[in-house]
């Protein structure tokens, strides 16, 4: 078992360590579930992603939400 401390900020967010990421492949977008056993708080990949748009230009609102609905047609399937 690994142990580490982390800093708890005043928004009550947590920073997962890079050691633990990589041992877990957490990466960005990911989504993580969290369970709480006792007083302790386990954290487990969870196997859906986040969808995440980046455009880097402005975007209409019916051209994001055909993006939403490919994506999420694309994780139905």
């Amino acid at each position: 078992m690994y142990a580490m401390e982390v800093k708890v900020t005043r928004n009550y967010q947590v920073t997962i360590p890079a050691e633990y990421r990589r041992r877990l492949g957490i990466k960005v977008g990911d989504v993580v579930t969290m369970l709480l056993e006792g007083d302790r708080i386990v954290i487990v990949p969870a196997k859906k992603r986040r969808v995440i748009f980046r455009a880097g230009r402005p975007v209409a609102v019916e051209e994001l939400e055909k993006a939403v609905e490919s994506a999420l047609d694309k994780s139905l399937s």
